[in-house]
């Protein structure tokens, strides 16, 4: 083999859960558009959710195929909502085997896949870490960490000062994961993680995060590659609409309803794959929504410890009825095409849990953010959306839990109201807004474009790994 023009063998291991596994086979393809042979593997009972676009992909010539490695025992949380504790380790054994019998120039790995860095460092595969995350939330830990800021709170709700960072960034105990709030004394895994690979590539791009980026790169001291808005690799329908897995509804009759709706008069409500909200709290965004007097979509996802005579109860007498009848609402369970809603123009409002998937795909499509975090990085992800890039506005969630947890506060309906009137009902301060977030998602299409800082970020990693390859046979 000529080591100098043969194409550069990439392996993506996402995880099983919807938030990393879905960024993650796009990632895998935009190393194929650029001409990278992109591996990507899964379990038998995972390959369903991302067959069909990489099928596609195949069928346009794309070098890119998926490699499926047989569980000894069974994951079980492969329906795109799997927390991050789930173990899969059952796959140690059939990898290992197929990295022994086809070494790529490296893995991207998902940090979640907590066991797999050992494995490639005893084999001497080269790594690199997804996390999933962008740069932001990296920054703020680390500072964290660095002037540990939490010792001398006096409640969980006391706001400190995040220093050392370009913008000012305050934030309450509260805010904060659980396992983050003794920071100064676990060790940091995702440095950990970091120390023995190559360096990590971000779901980001250079013109969202700028500040962020140099600091993840000079002082933090990593190497980092911003290669998104990844989502962007999704250019026909049919990849849109499936993305992540089939819609549960009829995407057009979605459409179709969008379709008779007035530019920016619709907000579109998700709060994300895995992370469930109680009943009372389902019942009080129904409340505030037909306060605010707004046409919506809304996308219920999990309902956490719901009654047992249904999953409907806690919908307010005759509200999904008369929500269709005045056609102001469309309630919608399951999975949906949230990138082809987002990019409708009738929707002019985005309620989200600030995922980075979903922030970032907001950000794409020109869509002002309520911001209503949950768990995971999400309350740093609110701050950048509604204080460094404002183009955002607060619901006023204040408590960190679990993706499984309910929480002692429940956002009442006023607060609803209020942030989707904010929003929606124009005002200069949301045309400001509007225009501040078209033109974030205009510097998104540039960036992964021929001469874009992620299509150069692409480029360079590619050029780093055959710089390997040939110092490698010298």
């Amino acid at each position: 083999m000529d080591t100098e023009t043969s194409s550069v063998k990439m392996f993506f291991f996402p995880f099983v859960g919807g938030g990393h596994q879905i960024p993650m086979v796009d990632t895998a393809r935009v190393f194929a558009s650029h001409g990278v042979t992109s591996t990507i593997l899964t379990t038998p009972s995972n390959v369903h959710h991302f067959q069909n676009s990489i099928t596609r992909d195949q069928t346009s010539g794309l070098p890119i195929t998926i490699h499926l490695l047989t569980e000894q025992s069974p994951i079980t949380d492969t329906d795109m909502t799997a927390g991050p504790m789930v173990d899969t380790s059952s796959l140690l054994e059939p990898l290992t085997q197929y990295l022994v019998d086809h070494r790529p120039d490296c893995v991207v790995v998902d940090m979640f896949h907590r066991w797999a860095g050992d494995l490639l460092h005893e084999l001497g595969i080269p790594r690199i870490v997804f996390t999933g995350n962008g740069c932001f939330p990296r920054c703020i830990v680390d500072n964290m960490r660095k002037h540990d800021v939490l010792q001398n709170l006096s409640s969980d709700s006391e706001p400190f000062l995040v220093p050392g960072l370009p913008h000012r960034v305050e934030l309450t105990r509260s805010q904060i994961p659980i396992f983050m709030r003794n920071i100064s004394q676990g060790p940091d895994r995702l440095k950990q993680l970091e120390e023995k690979s190559l360096g990590t590539v971000i779901n980001s791009f250079y013109g969202l995060e700028p500040d962020y980026a140099d600091y993840v790169r000079n002082e933090l001291g990593n190497k980092a590659w911003l290669v998104g808005p990844v989502s962007l690799c999704n250019r026909t329908v049919e990849d849109k609409t499936e993305r992540g897995k089939k819609p549960t509804i009829d995407e057009q009759s979605c459409l179709n309803w969008l379709n008779s709706k007035k530019p920016n008069s619709v907000v579109y409500l998700s709060f994300g794959s895995f992370a469930g909200m109680a009943e009372k709290q389902l019942k009080e965004i129904a409340y505030g929504l037909e306060a605010s007097d707004q046409s919506f979509i809304w996308v219920v996802g999990k309902i956490l410890n719901s009654s047992e005579n249904g999953s409907e109860n806690w919908l307010p007498d005759g509200f999904e009825q008369r929500m269709k009848e005045q056609g102001k609402g469309l309630i919608l369970r399951g999975w949906v095409p949230q990138i082809l809603i987002l990019e409708h123009e009738a929707v002019g409002g985005f309620v989200t849990h600030c995922g980075w998937n979903s922030t970032v795909e907001g950000v794409c499509a020109g869509v002002p953010m309520i911001t209503w975090p949950l768990t995971a990085e999400q309350f740093l992800n609110e701050k950048l959306i509604t204080e460094v890039l404002r183009v955002g506005v607060q619901v006023g969630s204040k408590e960190w839990g679990s993706w499984e947890g309910e929480r002692k506060e429940v956002v009442g309906r006023e607060k609803v109201e209020v942030a989707v009137k904010k929003v929606m009902v124009k005002s200069e301060e949301v045309e400001e807004m509007r225009r501040r977030v078209r033109e974030i998602a205009g510097s998104a299409r540039k960036a992964v474009e021929e001469g874009g800082t992620s299509y150069g970020d692409v480029d360079a990693l590619i050029q780093e790994l055959k710089a390997r390859r040939l110092a490698s046979h010298v």
